[in-house]
């Protein structure tokens, strides 16, 4: 089987949105030693392998707090346990990665059973708390499916929850150009971490991953990787 290491620059890609001339990349994992391992060598109808790139180094889930949208304390680690966590920091005004990511899950979510998405909890965490009110993010969210949960809270708790995640922190992009009053682009990671319900996260999906692969992981993760209290 052969691995694919990311080193520490191929580690900190990380996607910056434009207008009309978008540049997309992938932010994979953040620090030394970290691993993704995608064998090229097992057949892919494997049932076992995933679609996403599986961590040769499984990651804790990480403790942070930060606001729900009704106001709310939201602390990750308790709020999540034993769900299959699909976390994603973007933000609204977003012209492709988030929607896109956002539209892939919804999609996939409501072909689901019942008995794989009462496990599920799809998290959005704004990079971007000036313009994403809690109303935005709602309606926003609530577009592609009702059961996303959506995150705020001051620029300090969003880099401290980026931080944890261990996903560089989004920036406003000021080399992009916009005729229009307070539109500005963020640049920010591009995977969705999934954590498992044993608190670790086994695999990270990249942009580009399509329905059909969640549709495939979303119940595989689970299978593999159960609350082991249960």
């Amino acid at each position: 089987m052969r691995e694919v290491i990311l080193t520490s620059m191929e580690a900190n890609t990380r996607y910056h949105a434009r207008s009309s001339r978008s540049r997309l990349a992938v932010t994979a994992l953040m620090g030394l030693g970290l691993a993704a391992c995608q064998s090229t060598d097992r057949p892919s109808e494997a049932p076992e392998a995933l679609h996403g790139p599986e961590l040769t180094q499984p990651i804790a889930k990480p403790d942070f707090t930060l606001l729900a949208l009704d106001g709310t304390a939201y602390d990750f680690r308790k709020e999540t346990e034993g769900y299959l966590t699909l976390l994603f920091f973007g933000y609204t005004h977003c012209p492709d990665v988030c929607p896109v990511h956002m539209a892939n899950l919804g999609a996939v979510v409501k072909r689901l059973p019942n008995t794989v998405t009462e496990r599920l909890k799809v998290i959005f965490v704004t990079t971007d708390p000036d313009r994403d009110t809690p109303e935005r993010l709602r309606e926003w969210l609530d577009g592609f499916d009702p059961s996303f949960i959506g995150l705020t809270g001051s620029q300090a708790s969003l880099a401290i929850a980026q931080s944890a995640a261990r996903v560089q922190p989004a920036f406003r992009d000021t080399t992009a150009t916009s005729t229009e009053p307070g539109e500005y682009f963020i640049g920010h990671a591009a995977q969705v971490i999934a954590y498992t319900p044993d608190n670790l996260v086994h695999a990270m999906y990249p942009w580009g991953i399509r329905q059909e692969d969640w549709a495939h992981d979303i119940p595989l993760l689970l299978e593999r990787w159960p609350n082991p209290t249960k």
